[in-house]
């Protein structure tokens, strides 16, 4: 196709004619497999004479084909999958460069972009070695468009590392172009070339977001030093300080926080906050940081850190004085500098004469009513509502971030700083200022509370001090101070009270103080009993209001309130439990059809830089999940009534079917829940219930699998491992194998279908390895359940778990794994070995020596149901008859009867921690006295604060550390150990198995009987090899068997049938 056919063919893509447009559409796709068509489009954008609409689409193309086809990944080969031709792709990088250099539009160069990260990501630097003198040469050109593509190809390649634990790639670019970028940058700012005003603020945006992102993980040696610290400190600072004239800004506030002076100035902001943050701060640096970045955080927090705070508070002077204005996001910035300077001794000594001053003159004024808020309360009730809750969540909000910074004032230097901030607040409400001041002050309250119902001198006189200020409000005139969020102290005196003017809010003709009330109420609910004996009459309506608010605003917070409702009103809502269901599932019926449109509206991509970045809406949701949390809350309050849980399984079942066949991943654990909840409560699998496993079977094989392999992508560059949903499916998996028995027993397409799940969790590259845990779980299940049923897939599960002995990489897949194979030994120990060495000479022996060693390894059984598995499987083999014996294993035989010994010694002790594990989880005992540890620092001297912020950081660098140097033995393979060898397998309280109710003492002892009636020699063999230890140990062991005998009355029961409750 030549290039005007090209051109009036992209032209149609954004045709006004739907039809046309449609046509285009689907004759583009068809280029995807023709070779020689991305150049001629190349040259089409390079071309002035086409209509730049028509260039921004061939542009977006490009930018998509590169993205799915640019590299042949497994994944997303297939009978479809056309890779990019090598001669294509040496165009691409042949033109980028130019292209961006002359690119008509910035819509245009963020796609050129785009599609530049991806050649860098997957051909740098090994086959695109000269790209970085082709940077070098645009940001050394005299023509400014060149300057600014070279800035924006050394972001790219910047961006294209930044997530790399292995510096290496990004130090060399670091040291080869960071030099030129300041220079660059300060003599733009000193000396700007004629005409070129208009593009230096971005010229400097785009080098301080470079700077930014290459300091995410790693801060480079050369970074580090002098020769690159001072003049980009320099360069920081007087972007800082820069006086922007009025009239090169946008009058606008919304268009002036866009503006390219302003973004240039937040990210000088983001890079110095960064810089003390992660890497000088040497009194909250983690240890395992200290060696590479010590020296560098005394430096710059003697240095730096003085000169960024003279800077800021400059900068605070001049906006609360009215002489320049700031940014939101700038403001946002400079209180998470503050908030960091609070707890290092030194930061904290320039911090604390200041510190009432910036809270009166620049947090107060945040809290305070707006008239930007001002103007949402009358425009958008709704949105005000939603912001008013959200922004204290909100990281770029200036109001979050002043909140974050008051709370660390108070927490972490009490003794200075929480008596003159609450006499500050005390001194504004008793001057009754006009209400937006009297909303700043509740405000300030609101952030106060946790600190304030802890302090030894205060708490006493919350209740006095919450009837004088708060009380009145409730009346107040202006809707906003009756919505202003509820301080719910320690109110005996006044209670009743309280409760009477919180409930009459729910009726308040403004919407945004019905929301308030209901949170309010939610919570005088879970604080006191007179207040829930209270609403008890009422709770029909209380609940029906909530549903309502719910519908109108999707906040989740309300979901979350209605969930309390139904945990404390279980009794009183069970009659209309169906029809409170029904109304639920309404709402997240809705939330999915909008929650879908929204997705369906968002642009798609594996760019997770563009994911990171994206503002997109997920209210919707967030709140179908909190509907989905409230549904689960409703189940496990009505399993008392089997058959009002029946209806309500009902009526939640199509939604569940409705997220799985629409593919909502976002929502696949809360349904998983909600499969996992209902079919283990109801010991039943209902026939509406049965669709649900045939699509998890189908999403498993296609969809699931890549939202795996996106999510672990999202994740790689915070850890090697995540446990993901297949964690959530399997426990539906496991109740569909344990409580639909007759029917697994029946159709064997459904036995193929987990068995197929099984094998492909164990075998897909996408898939790590608690993903393969939870697939030998699903294979566990499957033996034990089925016993007599999977004959026929006995073979397939041995051979997949033997294929897999060697591979594992930790202890939890090595020790799953091994005992799928156990499993099998036990479902049939003659086939089971037989099996084994046809996969390898002598594969039954390589078997064995694996179980011994976890036998007598000290943790090598760790959990009770690990010792009483290879108990019962032991025993069975037992019960062998001599002849089906493996001659390789004869002459060892005698030794399962020491072994079983070995593992009986230990199991004991493993009952008592699993005892001792579930009685920790319901102790609370020193919780208060923890709770005021935590929230204040009474005993504070003026040295450095270590808090369990500081704790949980280190906690987090050690981790990391750990994971990493896991990662760095296996790919040296350091003595030839891939498996893990300081991971902790902890007891599983929640797992459910039919050997639960196998008594492993009754069971050894059946089998050590019929060892002895049916082969004699054998049982001599095994017992006379015992030491006087090993001898005692089995009396021991038959004495319980014999009392256990005796209670039952009976043979031991056999595994095989479903598990029990919990």
């Amino acid at each position: 196709m030549d290039l005007q056919s090209l051109t009036q063919l992209f032209a149609t893509t954004y045709d006004s004619n739907p039809n046309t447009r449609k046509t285009g559409e689907l004759a583009v796709r068809k280029l995807a497999g023709q070779e020689g068509v991305i150049p001629a489009l190349l040259q089409i954008i390079a071309s002035d004479n086409v209509d730049i609409a028509t260039r921004q689409a061939i542009s977006v193309w490009i930018k998509n084909r590169v993205a799915s086809s640019y590299s042949a990944e497994p994944a997303r080969v297939g009978p479809d999958y056309k890779l990019i031709s090598p001669a294509d792709r040496s165009a691409l990088k042949s033109n980028i460069l130019p292209l961006l250099a002359a690119s008509p539009s910035r819509v245009i160069t963020v796609q050129l972009a785009s599609t530049l990260k991806t050649l860098i990501s997957n051909d740098f630097p090994e086959r695109w070695p000269d790209l970085l003198d082709g940077a070098k040469a645009l940001l050394a050109s005299n023509n400014i468009r060149e300057v600014g593509a070279g800035t924006v190809v050394v972001l790219e390649m910047v961006r294209a590392f930044r997530f790399r634990q292995k510096g290496d790639i990004l130090t060399i670019v670091i040291e080869q172009t960071f030099g030129i970028l300041v220079t660059l940058a300060t003599n733009l700012l000193n000396s700007p070339p004629p005409g070129a005003e208009q593009d230096i603020p971005a010229l400097v945006h785009l080098i301080l977001k470079s700077y930014k992102h290459s300091i995410v993980l790693n801060l480079s040696p050369y970074q580090q030093s002098a020769e690159s610290l001072v003049p980009w400190g320099r360069l920081l600072f007087q972007v800082l300080d820069l006086r922007i004239p009025v009239d090169a800004l946008p009058a606008d506030e919304e268009e002036r926080e866009r503006s390219e002076w302003w973004k240039a100035k937040k990210w000088a902001c983001g890079v110095l906050g960064r810089l003390f943050h992660r890497f000088g701060n040497p009194s909250q640096l983690p240890s395992p940081l200290q060696e590479q970045y010590g020296n560098f955080a005394q430096h710059f927090v003697t240095a730096f850190a003085p000169e960024i705070f003279k800077v800021y508070l400059q900068q605070i002077e001049l906006y609360v004085s009215g002489q320049a204005w700031l940014s939101r996001k700038c403001q946002y910035q400079i209180f998470q500098f503050l908030t960091e300077c609070v707890k290092p001794q030194s930061t904290w000594a320039l911090l604390k004469p200041h510190f009432q001053h910036l809270v009166s003159s620049f947090v107060f004024p945040n809290l305070s009513f707006t008239p930007a808020r001002q103007e949402l309360w009358q425009s958008d009730p709704i949105d005000y509502t939603r912001t008013s809750i959200d922004e204290y969540e909100n990281y770029s909000s200036p109001v979050a971030a002043a909140t974050t910074f008051l709370c660390q004032l108070v927490s972490s230097r009490t003794k200075v700083t929480f008596l003159p901030i609450l006499t500050f607040v005390d001194n504004v409400l008793d001057a009754r200022p006009a209400a937006p001041q009297r909303f700043g002050a509740l405000n300030m309250l609101s952030a106060l509370a946790p600190f304030a119902m802890r302090h030894p001198d205060v708490k006493h006189k919350m209740e006095d001090f919450t009837m004088k200020h708060v009380f009145p409000e409730f009346t107040a005139s202006e809707g906003y101070m009756r919505a202003v969020e509820r301080l719910i102290y320690d109110l005996p005196q006044n209670l009743s009270k309280v409760f009477r003017a919180v409930a009459a809010g729910l009726d308040d003709a403004e919407l945004p103080v019905r929301v308030h009330a209901a949170l309010t109420l939610t919570e005088l609910v879970s604080s006191h009993h007179s207040v829930k004996e209270a609403v008890s009459p009422q709770v029909g309506k209380v609940i029906q209001d909530l549903l309502k608010l719910s519908d109108e605003t999707d906040l989740d917070i309300l979901n979350s309130s209605m969930e309390t409702m139904v945990e404390h009103f279980q009794d009183e809502l069970l009659p209309v439990a169906a029809q409170l269901t029904a109304r639920l599932c309404d709402s997240y019926s809705r939330l999915l059809r909008e929650a879908i449109a929204n997705e369906e509206s968002t642009p798609k991509g594996d760019d997770l830089d563009a994911l990171m970045d994206a503002d997109s809406d997920d209210d919707k949701t967030y709140a179908a999940m909190g509907v989905a949390k409230t549904l689960s809350t409703i189940v496990s309050s009505i399993d008392s009534s089997p058959e009002i849980l029946a209806q309500v399984q009902e009526v939640i079942i199509p939604i569940i079917r409705n997220t799985l066949e629409s593919k909502v991943l976002d929502l696949f654990d809360n349904m998983y829940e909600l499969v996992d909840s209902l079919t283990f409560k109801t010991r039943s699998i209902s026939p509406n219930m049965w669709p649900v496993f045939e699509l998890t079977y189908e999403l498993f094989q296609t969809d699931a699998i890549d939202f795996f392999r996106w999510q672990r992508s999202l994740l790689v560059f915070m850890t090697t491992e995540t446990d993901l949903n297949v964690a959530e499916m399997l426990p539906s998996l496991d109740n569909f194998v344990s409580y639909g028995t007759d029917i697994f027993r029946a159709r064997a397409d459904y036995r193929q279908k987990a068995l197929d799940i099984y094998t492909m969790a164990l075998s897909s590259d996408h898939l790590g390895e608690n993903d393969r845990v939870n697939g030998c779980k699903l294979a566990e299940s499957l033996l034990l359940n089925l016993r007599g049923h999977v004959d026929d897939q006995l073979a397939l599960i041995v051979t997949t778990a033997f294929g897999h002995l060697d591979e594992a990489e930790t202890k939890s897949f090595e020790l799953a794994n091994l005992e799928v194979l156990i499993n099998a030994v036990l479902y049939n120990p003659g086939a089971a070995l037989a099996l084994m060495d046809a996969q390898r000479p002598h594969g039954a022996r390589v078997f064995f020596d694996r179980w011994f060693a976890a036998v007598n390894a000290e943790h090598g059984l760790p959990r009770v149901h690990d010792k009483t598995l290879s108990i019962v499987a032991l025993s069975s083999l037992l019960e062998m008859k001599a002849a089906a014996v493996p001659v390789e294993l004869r002459d060892g035989w005698p030794g399962i009867v020491g072994g079983a010994i070995r593992v009986f010694k230990d199991l004991p002790k493993a009952v008592e921690a699993r005892k001792a594990l579930q009685d920790s989880l319901q102790e609370d005992e020193g919780e208060e006295e923890e709770d005021e540890q935590r929230y204040l620092n009474l005993n504070e001297e003026e040295g450095d604060v270590w808090d369990e912020d500081s704790a949980y950081v280190e906690m987090l660098a050690k981790e990391g550390q750990r994971l990493r140097d896991q990662a760095e033995r296996k790919e040296h393979d350091v003595d030839g150990e891939s498996v893990s060898s300081d991971e902790i397998i902890e007891e599983e309280l929640g797992f459910i198995s039919p050997l639960d109710a196998v008594n492993p003492y009754l069971t050894f002892k059946e089998a050590l009987t019929a060892l002895e009636a049916n082969d004699r020699a054998m049982y001599q063999a095994a017992t006379t090899a015992l030491d006087v230890e090993q001898q005692t140990l089995l009396m021991e062991i038959m004495r319980i068997a014999g009392e256990a005998a005796a209670a039952s009355g009976g043979r031991a029961p056999t595994a095989g049938g479903a598990p029990g409750g919990p």
